[in-house]
């Protein structure tokens, strides 16, 4: 059942933090791809921690962004462990489809995770490299310019026709603890990982048409 297999990694994520070391925060990465400047970056120029994993995908750019461009609750979903999610009422339903109504974000719009919880916001689009959300600690309780965070897709052409598909998350909060809670290395960093693992693969599969 994809939901116990999706809170079995976390639990097992979570009680294995104190010897991952910083492994989980540069899965899937080649050469550089860690470190490089990507679209976003200057929306938290310095952040508390940060996180960059990357797949392959055999597909082009222009078959990876229709499944970013619609990700979103009441969108296209998040392609990761759907029935976990909605177990936290999160109400997602992960597409196998290309929506039309949902290929043309702007900056400004609203991208939700939760239908109850505070919008990450659209702040860069360039299709088909490149979509950067962001949301602030602010609107989860922390103090009034106690940082922000970022959700960076990527989207690089590589050798052969195929892509390198990156997500990046920085986070920068205050110290009150809201703002922890919300954006802290723990327990976030071990929930991202596997949810975005999972979602990357999956983003992967439906860009190669299914395969």
């Amino acid at each position: 059942m994809p939901a116990l297999e999706g809170a079995g990694l976390i639990a097992l994520h979570l009680a294995a933090t104190p010897l991952a070391g910083d492994g989980r925060l540069h899965w899937g990465t080649v050469g550089t791809e860690a470190a490089d400047a990507l679209p976003g970056d200057d929306l938290v120029p310095d952040p508390r921690w940060a996180y960059t994993l990357g797949v392959d995908v055999a597909a082009p750019p222009a078959a990876v962004w229709p499944w970013i461009a619609q990700i979103g609750q009441g969108r296209g979903g998040f392609y990761s462990y759907q029935s976990l999610e909605n177990l936290l009422g999160c109400r997602i339903v992960n597409t196998t489809e290309v929506l039309p109504e949902h290929q043309h974000p702007v900056v400004g719009d609203e991208i939700r995770l939760h239908p109850e919880a505070p919008p990450m916001r659209v702040a860069v689009v360039d299709p088909p490299r490149a979509l950067v959300l962001v949301g602030a600690p602010a609107d989860v309780g922390g103090e009034q310019g106690g940082g922000a965070a970022t959700w960076q897709f990527v989207v690089r052409e590589a050798p052969g026709g195929g892509s390198r598909l990156l997500t990046r998350g920085r986070y920068d909060y205050s110290d009150d603890w809201g703002s922890r809670l919300a954006f802290g290395r723990f327990p976030l960093e071990a929930i991202a990982f596997v949810m975005s693992r999972r979602m990357m693969r999956e983003i992967a599969r439906l860009a190669e048409g299914g395969a």
